[in-house]
């Protein structure tokens, strides 16, 4: 990290660190801003706010469509920091199934979205807090095994001095964190500050780009902030009533612009490029919104259209259930569909049968004892750019 890069930032001061390196510890929150050239893009955001609330209060059922929605976050999400596995991989994973060339990150992406479930059921116990994050990144590196060098645990907080960089050495570093006395420090600000109720002046999509620089730049454990900065923004969303259900994720957007992603954060801590940063955080609302809005749509469009296609045909309702839980999750065995239904093993085969002759469920080759069958229809709207 080029100390001349940082010297002068308005957004936080350097301070020394191991191996005669400098380390960035960023200012308490909130910077001062004026905000008024993105106050039609605040504006229009907020509105894709109103849209998702809209669109949620008219769901039967929201974790029907809630759950792959996330999927596709923990998927992005993840490949932003280079685990890479794909939407199939992750959902037959879930499945059950164990395909012979399933990727080896799958695990770990799960994981996010396990983390994710997690938190959202604990707002109800815990304010957003080093408390809940530490939980958060318990979660996402239980049974994860990486060489990141000292001794770490997940769910605990880092205790040494780490940077980001494509180089084993600090003095080849892109960015330097705060060393751990001022971490924590920087740590129970943030914590006051996403706890904070009387700001009024700053929106509160502007509040969570905030949070997310700030955390990011922290940069408070070992491996995993990236995911767990990423999570906060779903969670702070929740615990603050800005949404009835948990849809609007930006990992999707921030993948698809991660070179710009990562140097406007960056940006921020050389030289107080908020604005830059924000704009390009309510373009993400903006987009994600609009594409989820449109996603639940289509969804909710095909799930009326295959349940009036079965009580037209069947006179059980079982199969009806059975397309209902295929919404949640896109790929199923017999034996998962006779779990779902709580029905013996001929009934589920039977109602899976009639969902192939439907054509709504479709045979997957190369898997047999037991066969696994997909909803193509249904997962190539959640699977859809």
């Amino acid at each position: 990290m080029d100390p001349a890069e940082f010297r002068n930032s308005p957004a936080g001061r350097l301070v020394p660190t191991i191996g005669a390196a400098s380390a960035f510890v960023p200012n308490a929150l909130p910077p001062q801003l004026d905000l008024q050239p993105i106050l039609g893009l605040i504006a229009e955001a907020h509105g894709c706010l109103g849209e998702l609330r809209g669109i949620a209060s008219t769901i039967p059922n929201p974790y029907l469509l809630i759950r792959p929605i996330q999927r596709r976050e923990a998927v992005a999400s993840s490949a932003i920091e280079g685990t890479i596995t794909s939407l199939t991989d992750l959902f037959l994973f879930e499945a059950g199934a164990q395909p012979a060339n399933q990727p080896p990150d799958t695990r770990e992406v799960l994981n996010y979205v396990l983390a994710l479930e997690k938190a959202l059921r604990r707002l109800g116990e815990l304010p957003v807090s080093t408390r809940l994050i530490l939980e958060i990144h318990g979660t996402l590196l239980t049974g994860v095994h990486r060489d990141r060098g000292g001794s770490w645990t997940p769910g605990e907080f880092r205790r040494e001095q780490n940077f980001i960089g494509t180089n084993a050495l600090i003095a080849d570093a892109r960015f330097v964190p705060p060393p751990v006395s001022e971490m924590i420090s920087c740590l129970s600000d943030l914590e006051r500050y996403i706890n904070k109720s009387d700001e009024p002046s700053v929106p509160l999509l502007v509040r969570a780009a905030l949070i997310h620089y700030q955390f990011e730049a922290i940069h408070p454990f070992p491996d995993g902030n990236g995911r767990v900065g990423r999570l906060l923004i779903p969670i702070i969303l929740s615990a603050v009533g800005a949404l009835p259900q948990p849809l609007l994720y930006l990992s999707p957007y921030f993948e698809k612009h991660r070179t710009q992603y990562v140097d406007l954060l960056l940006d921020v801590s050389r030289r107080g490029a908020w604005l830059e940063w924000i704009r390009f955080f309510l373009a993400a609302v903006v987009e994600q919104g609009r594409e989820t809005v449109q996603r639940v749509q289509r969804l909710q469009e095909l799930r009326s259209r295959y349940r009036e296609q079965l009580m037209k045909t069947q006179r059980s309702a079982t199969p009806v259930a059975l397309v209902d839980y295929l919404f949640q999750q896109p790929f199923i065995s017999i034996p998962r569909a006779r779990e779902v239904l709580k029905v013996t093993y001929k009934a589920a085969q039977q109602n899976v049968e009639k969902l192939v002759r439907a054509g709504i469920l479709s045979p997957l080759p190369g898997f047999t004892h037991p066969a696994y069958f997909s909803a193509p229809e249904i997962f190539s709207v959640i699977n859809a750019d």
